[in-house]
């Protein structure tokens, strides 16, 4: 089975970036918009993943998460992979807390667990809000929207996702933990 781990945002923020986004939705030639549904921030992506592996999965990632605290967050800008100029997606950049240790923390924990096929990208935290098969020019986009910044928000669990592949593309939530509450001051 095709397993991730991600961050999904609160409704509430996901309608800002829908309303920013809504008047540019389906006017690049090619560029596809998935459902909203299926909107989230991956921290890893372990491809394939063995049935027998997964209680294991479960167990590291639940570990890996407990060592971290709720994250502040909030979607800023919007930019694309590889370029705006050479783009096959297209995304909602996020600031706030550093999410790269969780990340790393998270991908450790799966190879440990036996999720061979960890992805070993650099992490760039980003909501994926379209993709294209072939390159697109995305730069009057991302500047047409580039002064967005949305409300802050609270990244309280972290999900196990099955990837079932479409189309349509469908996610399943098989587990979720949460992250330590925050220290007070």
């Amino acid at each position: 089975m095709r397993l991730f781990a991600a961050l999904v945002p609160p409704d509430e923020v996901l309608d800002e970036i829908s309303r920013a986004i809504a008047p540019h939705v389906g006017q690049v030639p090619g560029l596809r918009w998935p459902d909203r549904d299926t909107w989230h921030i991956t921290l890893a992506f372990f491809g394939e993943v063995p049935d027998h592996v997964l209680p294991e999965l479960e167990v590291r990632l639940a570990r890996a998460v407990r060592r971290y605290n709720v994250l502040d967050l909030a979607f800023s800008g919007f930019g694309a992979f590889s370029s705006a100029r050479r783009a096959r997606v297209f995304w909602a950049g996020v600031t706030g807390d550093s999410m790269v240790r969780l990340a790393d923390s998270v991908k450790a924990g799966a190879r440990r667990a036996g999720a061979a096929q960890t992805d070993e990208k650099r992490f760039h935290p980003h909501l994926t809000l379209a993709r294209s098969k072939q390159e697109v020019d995305l730069r009057p986009l991302v500047e047409a929207l580039s002064g967005f910044s949305g409300t802050p928000w609270r990244a309280e669990h972290v999900r196990l996702f099955r990837s079932h592949q479409g189309p349509p593309v469908r996610y399943e939530s098989l587990a979720e933990w949460a992250l330590a509450p925050a220290a007070r001051s």
